[in-house]
């Protein structure tokens, strides 16, 4: 019996039929972008619209830290931009609110290779991203922020941020806005410029005792005057420790001493003379002498005194003012008559070896920030950039 060589004419058609049906003709012949099986969409496989544009161009050198660095889109939205160094760290910057553009939000550091990665799409969704990298320029002149105080110290509350600049400053807002200072528990913190190489921060009341301040200084790139750029990018930390404000009456000549509220001393002092009396205000220890040098020639007093062993000094003002043991007045000027040429005086041993001396005690618990105030002196009050004494300036003068 021979086998049949062709398919029954019903079978033909039907199979026919089911190649038609999965083949995907129909009304509109099979085109392009028609339904799939099943009703889902064919992605859209085409390039997108969106352009994105990096400023500077790719591989650039001696790129400007500051208003170079522009990444726009065209024809779509910036959806992700990201900038970094060479260490993995990102420039925080931000995304215009209708896509078009972004822009970092402070300057960039000197001498680095940057890399750019931006991502924009278009108004189908379909994305267009650009990768480049370029290299910031290299100063040929340098400033830096010499700070106080010392990162880990523990100071007192009248304690502020000082920073000198080792350039005379010409673009102070870019400089201030390269530092910030933040303190735990939070309080706003404000700048303030004396000259234009000093800036100095501080709350509108002395810190509370127990506070943590840190301060960064994003000055690396930064040009602080024209072609001088900052060099330094460094954060410090500082503790204010418990609160101590000692006051000197220079009529009655006492001190008393308050520590976290309450007095725990009242010492008899010696303040300036009548020819030579002592700067009224609020004064911040600065610096601590166990022993030193007072000199009159120093301060303008010419040769009426050279005391080669002052002991237990503490620093009021760069001008000269300190608080200090004094074993020349005798017992009978303190508590009873002023005599000093500015200077506060306590009584003291000379070699301040006998920890009983008034002075020996003050200087002993005592911290760097820790605020002497002045009154009933017949001087004026000291000016608040001699020395560490801002807090002379109302809050007003302060930020203005």
């Amino acid at each position: 019996m021979r086998r049949a060589t062709g398919l029954p004419a019903l079978a033909m058609g039907a199979l026919l039929l089911l190649v038609t049906a999965c083949g995907g003709g129909g009304a509109d012949g099979g085109k392009a972008g028609s339904a799939k099986a099943g009703g889902v969409a064919e992605q859209d496989t085409s390039a997108s619209q969106a352009v994105v544009t990096v400023a500077p161009g790719d591989g650039a050198d001696d790129v400007a830290t500051s208003g170079a660095l522009k990444i726009t889109a065209k024809r779509g939205k910036l959806t992700a931009v990201k900038v970094s160094d060479p260490k993995g760290g990102e420039v925080k910057g931000t995304i215009a609110a209708d896509g078009a553009s972004w822009q970092p939000d402070r300057h960039l550091a000197a001498a680095t290779k940057y890399k750019v990665h931006a991502v924009a799409e278009d108004a189908k969704g379909r994305e267009s991203a650009k990768d480049t990298t370029f290299t910031t320029l290299v100063p040929q002149n340098t400033f830096i922020g010499q700070y106080t105080p010392e990162d880990g110290s523990t100071v007192g509350v009248g304690m502020p941020v000082s920073i000198h600049f080792t350039r005379g400053i010409t673009a102070p807002e870019a400089v201030e806005k390269a530092i910030e200072v933040t303190a735990e528990p939070a309080v706003p913190v404000e700048g303030h410029w004396f000259g234009n190489d000093r800036l100095d921060f501080r709350p509108e009341k002395y810190w509370a005792a127990g506070t943590k301040v840190t301060v960064k200084l994003n000055l690396d790139g930064v040009e602080g005057r024209p072609g001088v750029y900052g060099k330094q990018a460094k954060t410090i930390s500082f503790t204010i420790g418990r609160s101590q404000v000692s006051t000197v009456d220079a009529k009655s000549h006492r001190m008393k001493v308050v520590r976290d509220g309450t007095q725990i001393k009242d010492i008899p002092i010696s303040a300036g003379a009548p020819a030579t009396t002592t700067y009224n205000g609020q004064m911040v220890i600065s610096e601590k002498l166990r022993v030193t040098r007072m000199n009159g020639d120093t301060v303008g007093f010419g040769g009426e005194y050279d005391i080669k062993d002052v002991p237990h000094a503490m620093r009021l003002s760069t001008s000269g003012t300190f608080i200090h043991g004094n074993y020349w007045g005798g017992p009978g000027v303190f508590g009873h008559a002023n005599t000093s040429h500015g200077c506060v005086g306590l009584q003291d041993v000379r070699g301040g070896g006998d920890s009983k001396m008034p002075a020996a005690w003050f200087f002993d618990n005592s911290l760097i920030g820790d605020v002497v105030v002045v009154k009933n002196s017949q001087d004026k009050t000291i000016q608040p950039d001699n020395g560490l004494n801002g807090w002379n300036m109302s809050w007003s003068e302060w930020t203005a």
